[in-house]
């Protein structure tokens, strides 16, 4: 018989705060994410230059349709650059507590979802290995799967997609170890 849902609450949040803390073990002890950013030649003139920017993001050369994209001045811009994806992020508190608090929500709804295939797929009392490699191969999908696509279509370097993916490859094992552990 599958598992409910419910009977999985357990596994669902304690995977939820492994990960949590595997990540954070990852940015502040690890910091191998360090490198992903670099700093902008004159970082004070383009600050001022962004002063008033909404919060959003944003691409240079702007194009709002097909049409203009395949205007020669466009794509002069395009081959003169700067070509560039730029993030604008709300200023101000230095604090990160909104965003921690939503990366904990974003690893309930992973856990939850992997929960929900292994309850549909597996039966109680299935041998840790398998719940293992059914849990490991949905949460490294969930939290991993799409990296490339920031290297592919927004010009993220390739190194750091690389590190994105390895996190996820830890946190879907963080995972699956969790549900290995908790599984009725």
């Amino acid at each position: 018989m599958n598992v409910a849902l419910l009977s999985l609450w357990m596994p669902i949040l304690l995977s939820a705060v492994a990960v949590f803390i595997a990540s954070s073990l990852v940015w502040m002890v690890l910091q191998y994410h360090n490198s992903d950013w670099k700093k902008l030649p004159n970082e004070d003139a383009v600050s001022a230059a962004l002063k008033g920017v909404a919060p959003g993001g944003y691409s240079l050369p702007y194009c709002g349709s097909n049409k203009e994209r395949a205007t020669p001045e466009w794509q002069a811009k395009m081959v003169a650059g700067p070509v560039a994806m730029l993030t604008v992020c709300q200023h101000g508190s230095t604090g990160m507590g909104k965003q921690l608090g939503q990366w904990f929500v974003y690893c309930v709804v992973i856990s939850t979802l992997v929960a929900y295939v292994a309850g549909t797929t597996l039966v109680t009392g299935t041998e840790c290995m398998k719940v293992f490699q059914v849990t490991a191969t949905v949460a490294v999908l969930a939290y991993a799967g799409s990296a490339a696509c920031h290297s592919i279509w927004f010009g993220q370097a390739w190194s750091r997609t690389t590190k994105d993916i390895l996190d996820g490859i830890i946190y879907g094992h963080v995972t699956a170890g969790i549900f290995c552990w908790l599984w009725p």
